[in-house]
């Protein structure tokens, strides 16, 4: 496990995730989170965009890309309801030797190391929890830990990313937080092309057939504006080549029971 000592404190540093990804298509996406993490001058400060869109869209992944294409480690951390402030920065642990040892969190590790960090659904988080962060957000570029009693700047290399799913079961973001995660990057429904790119990228092993009957349903979808996106599309033809496996053959019946039992009753509207 990788440590780093700050005013005294030993701290336990996270591993980076590893993730088996690749962010296809939409290339001017990827230049605007790019764009937003440079610096052009020795006193510019690096932007902390934040990615929006449907639950699945791909905004995690873009973050990740982005991250890899600067040769960059990065650091997820789940957002949810309950995150507390010592979540998100140093949290407190009994070692087996019963003294207490600190260990950092995604965002701390990646401060430290000149890593991103990528908040992943940061509405879900409370605005305490934001609270706690928001001088890493501005020109301070710091965090304070209560719990060690210690105050950790940011790398100069440090950038920050968050996704944010436009749905309701999500929490209010106060101005004050709101002005410092920007730019606001809107992720949509990719073309039919780029759509068929990513199953296939997911789902080598499956017959180019059912490729296109996923693409075919999501681009109908898309045009009412359904909240159906690629992520769907894979787990639907995931259960499709299973139940084509274990049947033998892929009836009609057998498609709309998936498409009923992952997306329910409306998405039958879209089947051909």
């Amino acid at each position: 496990m990788r440590t780093c000592e700050i005013d005294g404190v030993m701290l336990n540093l996270s591993h980076p995730d590893i993730i088996k990804t690749e962010w296809i298509g939409q290339q001017d996406l990827l230049n605007q989170v790019l764009a937003a993490w440079m610096t052009v001058d020795e006193d510019d400060l690096p932007l902390n965009p934040r990615l929006l869109g449907k639950p699945g869209v791909g905004k995690t992944t873009l973050a990740y890309a982005a991250a890899k294409t600067l040769g960059k480690n990065a650091y997820i951390f789940q957002a949810t309801m309950d995150t507390r402030p010592e979540d998100l920065i140093i949290s407190p642990v009994i070692s087996c030797g019963g003294t207490i040892a600190y260990h950092a969190s995604p965002l701390v590790s990646a401060m430290i190391t000149g890593s991103v960090c990528i908040i992943d659904e940061g509405n879900r988080m409370s605005e305490k929890s934001w609270a706690s962060i928001a001088p890493l957000l501005d020109h301070r570029r710091y965090v304070e830990s209560i719990i060690a009693g210690i105050k950790i700047q940011a790398h100069p290399e440090f950038r920050f990313i968050t996704t944010m799913n436009e749905d309701s079961s999500t929490y209010e973001i106060p101005e004050y937080i709101h002005s410092r995660l920007q730019p606001q990057i809107h992720i949509g429904f990719p073309p039919r092309d780029e759509e068929f790119r990513i199953l296939k990228y997911n789902l080598p092993f499956s017959p180019v057939e059912i490729l296109n009957y996923m693409v075919d349903f999501l681009q109908r979808a898309h045009q009412d504006d359904q909240p159906y996106t690629v992520r769907d599309g894979i787990n639907i033809a995931r259960y499709l080549l299973k139940l084509k496996k274990q049947q033998k053959k892929l009836t009609p019946d057998l498609r709309r029971m998936a498409f009923q039992q992952i997306l329910g009753e409306e998405s039958l509207n879209y089947l051909k």
